[in-house]
């Protein structure tokens, strides 16, 4: 394993000077939102503040799964906020996005899931702008294939579930899932004509060999868009870092999913499941085929 004080420039985040971030951070401590760059503790934070983009983080702060991964905190969860659909709508409002990301912990505790709660937060969003495009990035609903029609008939503009990592890794990395389960969240979700996505992080172990397994199979779902990016310990409780993976590595990777015919691919060491999805997503629908590098 590279130890991880052997810190790579590469992962170094440049965060702007000046800019809009206060304001965005300003808006949703106002409405009382959550997002999962804070949460997460994504290195793309005050970047995508920066830019006025954040993906709002719905259904609490506490995960009723353990993901070895994961900075967001298990533990008993409250019960679903009915006036948070509404909230995250007004937050997006203000901050005046083109593009609206939803994505939420996993609530094993509740009959459907969250579905629900995705469904209405689609709704309060769309009528308050009707223009604006909506990507979600939803748990697996435990494989309930009514949750993810549900989800699907909202039609938001991308569907987004993350498979993660490689299967031979699940029961070290995220035990409490099922990669099986997964592909069939996105294959549901494509089966009902959306644009799907899915992501995976890199340096937990897997092999080159193995991402490309991932990926096929993740084509095989019908998944159209795929983000690949560093995996990085938010603290000492999460698994380590086993490697740091190269740009190079990256690029290539890109290429091979490229080659695959996914429409949209971003790869590279700061890469994230929601990092510039706007421009992923309008990059594929223009046939461009990739987003960020970065």
């Amino acid at each position: 394993m590279t130890p991880e004080r052997e810190w790579p420039e590469w992962l170094t985040v440049r965060v702007p000077a000046e800019g809009p971030a206060p304001e965005v951070d300003g808006v949703l401590r106002d409405l009382g939102l959550r997002t999962v760059c804070e949460e997460a503790r994504c290195p793309n934070i005050w970047d995508c503040y920066h830019r006025r983009t954040a993906t709002f983080l719905v259904l609490g702060d506490r995960c009723t799964r353990n993901c070895r991964f994961c900075a967001v905190g298990p533990g008993p969860p409250a019960p679903p906020d009915p006036s948070e659909p509404a909230r995250v709508a007004e937050a997006a409002r203000r901050l005046g996005l083109d593009h609206v990301i939803i994505t939420s912990v996993t609530r094993d505790d509740l009959p459907d899931g969250g579905a629900g709660h995705f469904v209405s937060s689609i709704g309060a969003v769309r009528e308050a702008l009707p223009r604006v495009t909506i990507e979600v990035l939803t748990p697996d609903f435990g494989g309930d294939g009514a949750a993810v029609r549900a989800v699907a008939g909202a039609a938001p503009d991308a569907f987004g579930h993350n498979v993660e990592t490689v299967p031979r890794l699940y029961d070290t990395v995220r035990p409490q899932a099922d990669y099986e389960r997964s592909l069939g969240v996105l294959r549901a979700a494509a089966g009902s004509g959306l644009v799907t996505k899915s992501g995976l992080m890199l340096g937990l172990g897997e092999t080159e060999e193995e991402v490309g397994e991932v990926l096929a199979d993740l084509r095989e779902a019908g998944c159209a868009l795929v983000t690949l990016g560093q995996y990085l310990r938010p603290s000492d409780r999460q698994l380590p870092v086993e490697r740091f993976v190269s740009p190079g590595e990256f690029e290539r990777l890109r290429e091979t999913a490229l080659s695959m015919g996914f429409r949209g691919v971003a790869a590279g060491p700061l890469v994230r499941s929601s990092y510039r999805a706007g421009e992923l997503r309008s990059a594929a629908l223009a046939g461009r085929g990739a987003g960020g590098r970065r």
